[in-house]
């Protein structure tokens, strides 16, 4: 891969980092890490201990290591900080949702059985932006009107053009001064609040449609889900969900004979309808209901049709990597103080995280966080979440993988009888990332691309 700089400091590390005896080890720790753009600098040893006679068996310490650090991977599951990591944790995913559509990794082959749902709840509009619309294969115009009314502001709400995938102007409001920015910011703020609502009031539905009572319903039904938020270019989350029926206690046992899609469609229905979330009244603004957005998308998945299970699992696997960089934000924590002139941000963008600052600091809404997640435009939920039941968790597929690697080095490493050996560590931080020649010289070795600056 070739490199290209206009750093004479970059040039001359990777010079020196090239012709260094030790390079070959810190090439081999640069692979290990799968090309992590940030890796994790560890110092520290490691020693093994016979219990019996005290007797030292073995030894590792990173004094005899490149720059004396070990390199971890960072582990990150946001690609926008590191494509290597977020990549295992994109497969990761992958798996833990084709898992419970299909069996595997602990879960029964019977679990495709079950009725299992494909759901995206939306979030309500806060005004006109720019959209791309196709039909039949064709770009429909954004927003014509032959009259189009004009805004408070002045200006006209159409735009006649046909914009294309990666048109910057995506998701900008057609008027900024008219835009809902306090509405958008709530309900991102909020939306792991209707996720739960939603939750509770499916399973108070379905315990009313098979003639339960709610405390009755874990006897005969469970209700097993995995999901992921996705941010719109508008820079409000939605959530895609995979919604399972199983028996009590799991996926080992089917539903009830009463539990169909149709029931499970029913009921995904009305919790949709019904549930809200509060904001309380601060300031001269009075209190204000948020409910998700009239727009329901459901879709059974099937083993070969339209939906399948391959394709509901890459689907949700591809925005477990990311997070509120579609709508021009930062990936990292915004102090209140900073400059957000100073950075290369879009002005819808730069608006919401200034009516996020806004209302993190009006004392009745101090528990919505909004200041602390500014940087994700309110959003304060977890991006990747599943119940209990639904399958493997990601704990488990790591577990696996690290016993994968073990047995694979087993042959060259000296063996130990667990319940004879006393293990002693002693591990600090010692820092991350790369300098500027090391990354460069990182990127050619494993293919990686070069972090654009901010």
């Amino acid at each position: 891969m070739p490199v290209s700089t206009t750093n004479p400091h970059a040039l001359t590390g990777l010079i020196s980092r090239l012709n260094a005896p030790d390079f070959d080890r810190w090439a081999a720790q640069i692979h290990r890490t799968g090309g992590c753009r940030q890796p994790i600098h560890l110092r520290g040893k490691v020693e093994h201990y016979d219990a019996a006679t005290g007797a030292l068996l073995h030894r590792y310490t990173t004094r005899t290591e490149p720059n004396g650090v070990l390199r971890l991977p960072c582990k990150t599951r946001r690609a926008s900080r590191c494509p290597a990591c977020a990549e295992v944790y994109r497969a990761d995913t992958y798996h833990l949702i084709r898992a419970g559509l299909v069996g595997g990794k602990g879960i029964p082959e019977t679990v495709t059985t079950h009725p299992t749902l494909f759901v995206t709840l939306t979030a309500p509009s806060f005004g006109a932006v720019h959209t791309r619309r196709d039909q039949n294969g064709k770009t429909l115009p954004c927003h014509a009107h032959r009259n189009a009314p004009t805004c408070p502001h002045g200006r006209a709400l159409s735009c006649t053009e046909r914009h294309s995938k990666d048109d910057p102007r995506l998701g900008e409001p057609l008027c900024p001064d008219c835009y809902d920015y306090t509405g958008s910011v709530l309900f991102n703020a909020l939306a792991p609040t209707l996720w739960k609502r939603f939750a509770d009031s499916l399973r108070r539905h379905l315990a009313k449609l098979g003639g339960l009572t709610l405390k009755d319903l874990p006897h005969h039904l469970t209700v097993s889900f995995a999901k992921v938020a996705e941010y719109q270019r508008r820079g409000v989350v939605h959530l895609h969900a995979v919604l399972r029926l199983d028996g009590p206690g799991g996926p080992d046992l089917p539903p009830p004979a009463w539990a169909t899609a149709e029931t499970l469609e029913q009921a995904v229905r009305h919790a949709a309808r019904v549930v809200s979330a509060l904001v309380p009244a601060y300031d001269d603004q009075p209190a204000r209901l948020l409910k998700w957005g009239s727009q329901l998308d459901i879709r059974p998945i099937t083993l070969h049709g339209d939906l399948t299970e391959q394709a509901v699992a890459g689907y949700i696997a591809k925005y477990a990597t990311k997070a509120a960089e579609c709508v021009g934000t930062l990936d990292r924590r915004i102090n209140p103080l900073d400059n957000l002139d100073a950075y290369n941000l879009r002005d819808h963008a730069k608006r919401l995280i200034r009516e996020c600052l806004r209302l993190g600091a009006i004392e009745e809404l101090a528990d919505l966080r909004l200041t602390e997640w500014a940087h994700m435009l309110g959003f304060r939920g977890h991006f990747s979440t599943r119940s209990r039941h639904y399958g493997p968790t990601l704990g488990d597929l790591r577990a696996a993988r690290e016993t994968h690697a073990r047995e694979i080095t087993l042959g060259r490493l000296p063996l130990f009888d667990e319940d004879t050996v006393l293990v002693i560590s002693e591990w600090t931080y010692a820092g991350k990332g790369h300098s500027a020649g090391d990354q460069l010289l990182a990127a050619a070795l494993t293919g990686t691309p070069l972090r654009r600056p901010v």
